[in-house]
């Protein structure tokens, strides 16, 4: 309101300065004096649509407005994405995306547990110990598991093998590389070029 009676007045000051001064933000200015239109009802196709908004929003949980506006294109709607979006945030169809975290450590097992030796000790040269992880890699619609031995001197990493299980075989695969590389290390007497 004081804005809008400084523009009025023919103060000369600019939208963003009022803003500033005010401690407003100028989006949250221009959504004050243009608020949310809602879309009625009554609008032609308008439950059709919703309808199918709901059914793309259950198929493809994780679609956001863009590609549901997408798919409505594909289905013969001509429809664009503000419309869309201006849907959504009405009817609110559940379309949260699922975040799925592969669980790559169980520390509830029965097994003993052993300290670590390396805690108080000093690392001084190549190949005195090897760390190994395994982490995954998340993809566009998968992930996979990565398994790495690292050389803990120079940090570099010695063996490395990528599966979409998460079997022994991830591991011993890493390890054999690493076993590999350093055989080909010494055979080349490339031992000290680090």
């Amino acid at each position: 309101m004081i804005i809008q009676d400084a523009q009025s007045n023919d103060l000369q000051l600019p939208i963003y300065r009022s803003c500033q001064a005010l401690e407003v933000s100028r989006s949250g200015y221009y959504e004050w004096l243009n608020p949310f239109e809602e879309i009625s009802p009554e609008d032609c196709g308008y439950l059709d649509l919703v309808g199918q908004i709901q059914e793309i929003a259950s198929e493809f949980t994780c679609y956001g407005y863009r590609r549901i506006t997408v798919e409505l294109k594909n289905r013969g709607y001509s429809v664009n994405h503000k419309r869309v979006l201006k849907i959504m945030r009405q009817e609110k169809p559940l379309c949260h995306k699922r975040r799925f975290k592969p669980i790559t450590t169980d520390s509830t097992h029965g097994q003993p547990t052993y300290p670590n030796l390396l805690k108080s000790k000093k690392i001084t040269g190549l190949n005195q110990v090897w760390a190994s992880d395994i982490t995954y890699v998340q993809l566009p619609h998968e992930h996979i598991y990565l398994a790495v031995v690292l050389d803990l001197y120079s940090r570099k990493c010695i063996g490395w093998d990528l599966s979409r299980s998460l079997k022994s075989d991830l591991a011993m695969n890493a390890l054999e590389k690493a076993l590999v590389e350093q055989d080909n290390r010494i055979f080349r007497g490339s031992y000290s070029s680090f």
